[in-house]
């Protein structure tokens, strides 16, 4: 294992940070660390790499954190705010400059999207190409392990799926990847497994794929109507049901039933602006988990309460 975690803990006061966590990533793996603002991811980054302490086991290539060599690992923190003077060629070749076998800090511009801002001072670059330019100086040094916490704030969409097919590359290749998200679709997309923590637990251990099919519940028929009310009303006297009528209302629902919902509506004389098929995703797991959405906001989490129990690796990267 390239990194391996037992029971680690953290207090800070009467805080305690990180209670018990334990996991294991596997060479090429990507594991996402997903959760709520506060649940303790920054701060397991900080303990598996020495910068903070901890209670616990932890090895990263086989060794203590503080012993590890440095040159094999790539590591993007949350907070990095490099040189403004610097253009963003500059930047790349300074820390490349810091390793003996270091890579062309051009292939490297390539590689992040800046070819055409090289020249450009880190301070007058775009959010998102600062990002980039922050992700790129983790790849100078072709690490065997690479750690993003947070890696594509701030960047455009566009810009965010060119980062994700470069972490899908890296992987392919051999780097392992240990990152950090607020977004869902992020880890959905990337990670072969997922840890969600939530009050410095690891409530949650899986596939993207498994976690989905085990905590984010059924797929939906959703309707934007003129009259919700007469909409679910339709809807029941048909037979389906649970309805959800929140913001629009909505019914479990599998793609081979559409065509019959339409009736339904249709035979009820009821008016829509709108009707969309929605499976369940990472972000309906999540919010059933950690009973927040990404950003910490607290959500009424139906069903199931945390668990911790890892299911089967299936379904990885897509």
């Amino acid at each position: 294992m390239v990194i391996d975690a037992s029971d680690v803990r953290r207090r800070y006061g009467e805080t305690l940070a990180l209670d018990g966590v334990s996991f294991s990533v596997a060479e090429g793996e990507i594991f996402s660390l997903i959760g709520p603002n506060g649940a303790g991811k920054t701060t397991l980054i900080r303990a598996l790499f020495g910068t903070t302490d901890a209670e616990g086991e932890i090895s990263v290539f086989g060794r203590p954190p503080t012993e590890v060599d440095r040159g094999r690992v790539g590591l993007l923190p949350q907070e990095f705010t490099p040189a403004d003077r610097l253009t963003a060629r500059e930047l790349l070749a300074y820390y490349a400059g810091l390793y003996d076998d270091a890579r062309d800090p051009d292939a490297v511009l390539a590689d992040v999207g800046l070819t055409d801002s090289a020249e450009t001072h880190y301070e007058n670059l775009s959010g998102g190409q600062k990002r980039r330019a922050c992700v790129g100086s983790t790849l100078v040094n072709d690490p065997d392990l690479l750690v993003l916490d947070e890696p594509t704030t701030g960047i455009d969409p566009t810009g965010r799926r060119e980062l994700w097919r470069l972490i899908e590359g890296l992987a392919n290749d051999g780097t392992t990847v240990l990152l950090t998200t607020h977004y869902m679709d992020e880890a959905e997309e990337l990670a072969d497994r997922v840890g969600l923590l939530a009050d410095g637990e690891l409530v949650a251990l899986g596939s993207p794929t498994a976690l989905i099919d085990r905590y984010g519940g059924d797929s939906r028929v959703v309707i934007e109507a003129d009259d919700d009310r007469a909409a679910e009303d339709a809807l029941v006297a048909a037979g389906y049901g649970p309805i959800d009528a929140g913001r629009h209302v909505s019914v479990p629902a599998d793609a081979a039933e559409i065509s019959s919902i339409v009736e339904c509506l249709a035979d009820a004389g009821i008016a829509y602006e709108g009707l969309a098929w929605r499976q369940p995703s990472l972000d309906d797991a999540y919010a059933v988990l950690a009973g927040t959405d990404a950003s910490g906001t607290t959500k009424a989490a139906d069903g199931p309460g945390p668990t911790a129990p890892e299911t089967a690796v299936s379904g990885g990267r897509r």
